[in-house]
């Protein structure tokens, strides 16, 4: 128990360091999930511990911080810290991200050249075993890419609230002249520029491989108040934002455990049923992307509500049957 204080006291004082306005008491308790008073005391012992440690008037709270950060000691990055930065920069390079993926390996150089040459020593064993027997597995799809010079010039135009202006291709349409205030990125299946119209102040979403000519412009252009990007992702099943609904699916028995054990969406609530079956719930758009998951499913899926998601995969339905009809013989495709 005395070891688990003082490694929490030690995970205290690093978030106090890595906070530039510093934690009050309340955030110290919600990020250690202690009570308040165990909170205090935890603060007690870091400002003991670490003479550093500086109080800052917040009216009406006050925080804590410590400026100049910590030593190499206490700062010495765990071989799962290591092994799990390593496995971060293997998936964005897989996944097609080179410039992100060299990022985060940039960072992982100078983590081990900050480290103590004995401390290196007793990681290396461990942690060249670890990354021999982990690996990605490389999923089927698209591989978004990412143009680096496009990337820093959107995340350039985030930092400074400036109008950000691309041209926007989007398959059968003419390509536009697009200005928006941007609110930030999404990255996943294919990678998004979230941004909100200058005049509507209606957020969109824009996929930046059918981007270019990716300029910032003089003026001011921030995200409309109160927006949240996380909030904004969270909304729907994945990227597509459409009508917000109510989705019921129900799970065969076959397929229950699976269901239990997945994480659908942020709102989900899941209902055993007496044949051992299970109702999953929650609220979403993106009902193309979610029809694209149930695939996957079979036929442990039934959809409930709501009628749109059934209309849609339908259509998807009807579509992959289009595409099989079309598609030549078997022994004319050998014939050739």
């Amino acid at each position: 128990m005395r070891h688990d204080k003082a490694a929490m006291v030690l995970e205290l004082a690093r978030r106090l360091a890595a906070s530039a306005e510093g934690l009050s008491l309340d955030e110290m308790a919600r990020d250690l999930n202690v009570g308040r008073r165990t909170a205090e005391r935890m603060r007690d012992a870091v400002i003991a511990l670490f003479p550093a440690t500086e109080e800052v008037s917040d009216p009406p709270q006050k925080r804590w911080r410590i400026r100049g950060g910590l030593s190499a000691f206490e700062q010495a990055p765990t071989t799962t810290e290591l092994v799990e930065l390593n496995r971060a920069a293997q998936a964005l390079r897989a996944a097609g991200e080179p410039g992100r993926a060299a990022a985060l390996e940039g960072l992982e150089r100078k983590l081990k050249s900050a480290m103590r040459s004995t401390t290196l020593n007793r990681l290396a064993p461990d942690l060249e075993a670890l990354v021999r027997a982990e690996t990605i597995a490389v999923q089927a799809g698209p591989r978004p890419g990412a143009d680096e010079t496009m990337l820093a010039t959107i995340r350039g135009a985030i930092l400074a609230q400036s109008p950000l202006a691309f041209i926007y291709a989007r398959p059968g349409a003419e390509a536009r002249r697009r200005t928006v205030a941007p609110c930030g990125v999404m990255f996943g299946r294919a990678n998004y520029l979230v941004a909100a119209d200058r005049d509507s102040g209606k957020v969109q979403t824009f996929r930046l491989d059918r981007m270019s000519a990716v300029e910032a412009q003089p003026g001011f252009a921030p995200p409309p108040a109160a927006f949240d990007l996380s909030a904004f992702a969270s909304q729907s099943f994945g990227i597509y934002q459409d009508e917000i609904e109510d989705v019921v699916l129900s799970v065969t028995p076959a397929g229950a455990a699976e269901a239990r054990g997945w994480r659908w969406h942020p709102t989900q609530s899941l209902e055993d049923q007496p044949d051992g079956s299970v109702i999953v719930r929650f609220r979403a758009s993106g009902m193309r992307e979610l029809a694209w998951h149930l695939f996957t499913w079979g036929d442990q899926v039934t959809i409930l509500a709501p009628h749109r998601l059934k209309a849609v995969m339908a259509g998807e339905l009807a579509a992959a049957q289009r595409a099989l009809e079309a598609a030549p013989a078997p022994d004319q495709v050998h014939r050739h």
